[in-house]
């Protein structure tokens, strides 16, 4: 599966009022630590990939992400699974280097086939994901304009582009990509 998403900067409130106008339907709430990995061979900022742990709710999900597609939205394959929360020391003993920790509140809503992902990362701020997922690449154009629309609709302003971790690094650990 692809996954087509766009994120912005918002005020929370506003947009979470917007949601349920449109109606989106809260579907879970949480605390989310999310531990991105280095492989020990390759050096996943050069080739636009990630690994990552997500702990929620006493569970853990690995998540590779593959490069992002030219789509105009972040647009890259991602194939997670469940695991144990022990596979962080698995990764470790493998070679995998915990380079960054994210801690965020997420809500997620549902509607009309979008996910949406309201944000306070720590250190970071508000933020709002619109995401929708494709079997194929020829949907890629449809869902970028979709996602788009949404994220018009919900007014939300300026795309950012960078990823989480981007972020997180470019303010936290200059010069480390």
């Amino acid at each position: 599966m692809l996954e087509v998403e766009v994120k912005h900067r918002a005020d929370l409130s506003k947009v979470r009022e917007r949601l349920k106008s449109l109606g989106f339907s809260l579907v879970a709430a949480q605390e989310e630590v999310d531990i991105y990995f280095q492989h020990p061979c390759r050096n996943f900022a050069a080739t636009d990939e990630a690994l990552r742990v997500r702990s929620a709710g006493g569970r853990a999900y690995v998540t590779y992400k593959g490069p992002r597609m030219g789509a105009g939205a972040k647009t890259r394959v991602e194939v997670s699974a469940e695991a144990s929360p022990g596979i962080v020391e698995v990764f470790e003993k493998l070679g995998f280097a915990a380079v960054a920790r994210i801690r965020k509140r997420r809500e997620y809503y549902a509607g009309d086939g979008f996910s949406v992902s309201l944000d306070l990362v720590e250190g970071l701020g508000e933020f709002v994901e619109v995401e929708k997922t494709v079997a194929s690449e020829e949907e890629i154009p449809r869902a970028v304009e979709e996602v788009r629309r949404l994220a018009s609709a919900l007014g939300l302003g300026e795309e950012v582009r960078e990823t989480y971790l981007e972020l997180f690094l470019n303010t936290f650990k200059p010069g480390s990509q």
